[in-house]
């Protein structure tokens, strides 16, 4: 049991961090919610590694812990974390700019609008696939989607030169 726990981790871990990393916007944020997944997860290592696939089960338990964090102290907290997959320096300036602005959109979102955000387009998962994970129905899904996209349009219509928008 030992042994495919710590080879799962080893595996998957950067791939966990970066899920955890993607709702949080905080480095250290997505280590703890991986850690506390991780945690939770080997205490019941046994069943877990009985699915065929244990990762969508320590997903799961990141994103429940994540949406659950506001009621942690440190959740109040802003960080100026790095942006996920930093552009290179071969990325035109505003390529940069453009990526920063929709970062801070993103943070803007309420949590479950802004997990379905991430979960739809980072993590490409389906409407059904993220209803699982949030324990809703797929249309509850598709209204959180409907409601994160508009509050992005509207955040970029009123900001006319982020995101290469330009309204005149």
């Amino acid at each position: 049991m030992q042994a495919n726990f710590e080879e799962f981790v080893v595996a998957r871990g950067r791939a966990l961090l970066r899920f955890a990393y993607l709702l949080t916007g905080d480095g250290y944020l997505a280590e703890d919610l991986v850690q506390e997944a991780l945690l939770r997860s080997h205490r019941r290592w046994s069943a877990v590694e009985r699915t065929d696939n244990p990762e969508p089960y320590v997903r799961k338990a990141i994103l429940h812990l994540y949406l659950s964090w506001r009621r942690r102290r440190s959740s109040t907290e802003l960080s100026y974390a790095e942006l996920p997959d930093r552009p290179g320096a071969e990325q035109p300036p505003d390529a940069v700019v453009e990526r920063d602005a929709m970062w801070l959109l993103l943070r803007q979102l309420p949590r479950t609008q802004r997990a379905v955000v991430v979960l739809r387009y980072y993590e490409d998962l389906s409407d059904a696939d993220i209803a699982v994970l949030l324990g809703c129905a797929k249309a509850t899904v598709r209204v959180h989607a409907f409601k994160a996209l508009a509050k992005l349009r509207a955040a970029l219509a009123t900001q006319p030169a982020v995101m290469g928008v330009r309204h005149e």
